[in-house]
C-alpha cells in the first residue's frame, strides 16, 4: 500500500513533509517485528500510527490492544498489564489475564508510556528482552509473543536525566522512532483540516458548511495550536454549532481561540502572559494558583510598606524606602507578570489615594516559582494529612500531576 492509499484509508489529512516521512517510516517498519516509539505532542494523532503498523504487518489477524498507561493507577498497573492470581492482593477474588497475555500473537499499543512507574518499567523490559513475565502473586514464568508500539508526549531525554525513565528500556522501545510534527509546523495543512472537520460536522448536524474569510484563514494558520489537531477539531465543531453566519470573520474566529501573545504563547488573561514556551500544559492550573497566591503575598507586603511610610513620614528609613520603591505619578495601574530565567518577576504598581493625590507605590520582587509550588504542595498535603486526592483537589490539579510533582521535587509526605 503506497503513501496516498494509507492517508486515504486512515483519514490522514495533509501534505507536510515531516508527516509524510512519519507515515512512510510506519509503512516500512510494519512488516518487521521491531519495537516502535512514536513521539509527538498531545493531540497530534499518535493513535493512528500503531494501527497502520499492526494492520500492515503479519500480525494483522492477531489481537490489537491499546492501553493508556497514564490513566491506570500505579497500584493496579502491573495487574492490568501482566495479570494476577486469585488472592494476590485485597479484592483479587479470581485470577485475571493481563494485556500481554490477551494480546499474544498480536500488537499492544502503550500510550503515554512515559508515565509508567519504575517498577513496572523493569517488568516491561523483561518482556521486551525475553518475552517472559510473571503474574502478580505468581512465581510461574509465562511467555508471550507480542509486538510493542509505544507513544509519549514527554521529553524522554529530560526524563532520562532525572532518572524517571530507565535508559535501557528507552533504547529497547525506540528501536525505530517516529516523530510527529506539531500542528503549528504544518501551516499548509491547518486550513485543509479545518475544511475537513467543517464538512464532517455539516453532515453530522445537517447544517450548511462554515467557511473562513481570508483574514480568518490568516488567523487560523498563525495560531500556535497547543492542543494540535484535537483542539482544531473542537473549535471547528463549536463554530459549526454556535455561529449563525456560515462565513466566519477573523473577529469571530478569535473569540474561540484562547488569547495568545505576540510570541505565540498562550496567556490566561490580559494581565498574565507566558513569554517562554517551556511550561508543561499539565502544570498550568497549578501555575495559575501559584501566581494568585504570590499576588496575595505581594498585596500584604505593600500594605506593610505603606503603613510604615504613613506612620513614620519623616524618618530616614522612610526616605530610603521611598527611593527604593520609586514613587511615581499615575492615576491608573498596570499589572504585568513576565517570565525570566530566575523565576517570575512581579511588577505591580498600586494606586494609593492617601499618599499624595496621584501617586502610587511600585513594588518589584523576584520569586522562585518552583519554591512556591513546593511550598503549596507541602501545605496541601499537610492540611489533608497526606491524602493526595484531597490535596490535588485543593490545588486544582489532577492526582496524577500531583504525584509527578511530588516525585519531581522529592517532597517528603
Amino acid at each position: 500500500m503506497n503513501l496516498q492509499d494509507l492517508k486515504q484509508k486512515y483519514g490522514i489529512i495533509g501534505n507536510n513533509t515531516q508527516l509524510e516521512r512519519a507515515i512512510e517510516v510506519a509503512r516500512l517498519v510494519a512488516p518487521t517485528d521491531l519495537n516502535v516509539l512514536i513521539n509527538g505532542e498531545s493531540g497530534t494523532g499518535k493513535e493512528v500510527f500503531p494501527q497502520i503498523i499492526h494492520q500492515n504487518s503479519a500480525r494483522k489477524h492477531g489481537p490489537y490492544i491499546a492501553v493508556n498507561c497514564g490513566a491506570i493507577p500505579e497500584g493496579t498497573i502491573d495487574s492490568e498489564l501482566f495479570g494476577h492470581e486469585k488472592g494476590a492482593f485485597t479484592g483479587a477474588t479470581e485470577a485475571r489475564k493481563g494485556y500481554f497475555e490477551v494480546a499474544n500473537g498480536g500488537t499492544i499499543f502503550l500510550d503515554e508510556v512515559g508515565e509508567l512507574p519504575l517498577a513496572t518499567q523493569s517488568r516491561l523490559l523483561r518482556v521486551l528482552e525475553s518475552g517472559e513475565y510473571l503474574k502478580v502473586g505468581s512465581s510461574k514464568v509465562l511467555k508471550t509473543d507480542v509486538r510493542v508500539v509505544a507513544a509519549t508526549n514527554i521529553n524522554f531525554y529530560q526524563a532520562l536525566e532525572k532518572e524517571k525513565f530507565r535508559t535501557d528500556l528507552f533504547y529497547r522501545l525506540s528501536t525505530v522512532p517516529i516523530d510527529l510534527p506539531p500542528l503549528r509546523e504544518r501551516e499548509g495543512d491547518i486550513h485543509l483540516l479545518f475544511r475537513k472537520f467543517a464538512n464532517d460536522f455539516s453532515a453530522k448536524y445537517r447544517m450548511p458548511v462554515v467557511k473562513l474569510l481570508p483574514e480568518a484563514e490568516k488567523v487560523l494558520t498563525g495560531y500556535y495550536w497547543p492542543g494540535n489537531i484535537r483542539q482544531l477539531k473542537n473549535i471547528t465543531e463549536q463554530i459549526s454549532i454556535i455561529e449563525k453566519s456560515r462565513e466566519i470573520t477573523a473577529d469571530v474566529l478569535l473569540r474561540y481561540l484562547p488569547q495568545f501573545s505576540n510570541t505565540n504563547v498562550p496567556s490566561l488573561s490580559n494581565n498574565i502572559n507566558f513569554t517562554n514556551n517551556t511550561i508543561d500544559s499539565n502544570d498550568k492550573e497549578l501555575l495559575f494558583k501559584v501566581i494568585r497566591d504570590m499576588k496575595g503575598e505581594l498585596n500584604e507586603l505593600k500594605k506593610i510598606v505603606f503603613d510604615l511610610i504613613t506612620t513614620n513620614p519623616g524618618s530616614t528609613n522612610t526616605a530610603k524606602n521611598l527611593n527604593e520603591l520609586q514613587i511615581i505619578d499615575k492615576q491608573d495601574y498596570n499589572k504585568d507578570i513576565i517570565n525570566t530565567n530566575s523565576g517570575l518577576t512581579i511588577h505591580q504598581p498600586t494606586h494609593q489615594n492617601q499618599l499624595h493625590n496621584q501617586q502610587t507605590i511600585e513594588v518589584e520582587e523576584t520569586l522562585s516559582l518552583q519554591d512556591k509550588e513546593i511550598d503549596m504542595i507541602k501545605k496541601a498535603l499537610k492540611k489533608y494529612k497526606g491524602k493526595r486526592k484531597n490535596a490535588a483537589k485543593e490545588l486544582g490539579i489532577s492526582e496524577r500531576t500531583l504525584y509527578r510533582k511530588i516525585n519531581e521535587f522529592n517532597i517528603e509526605e
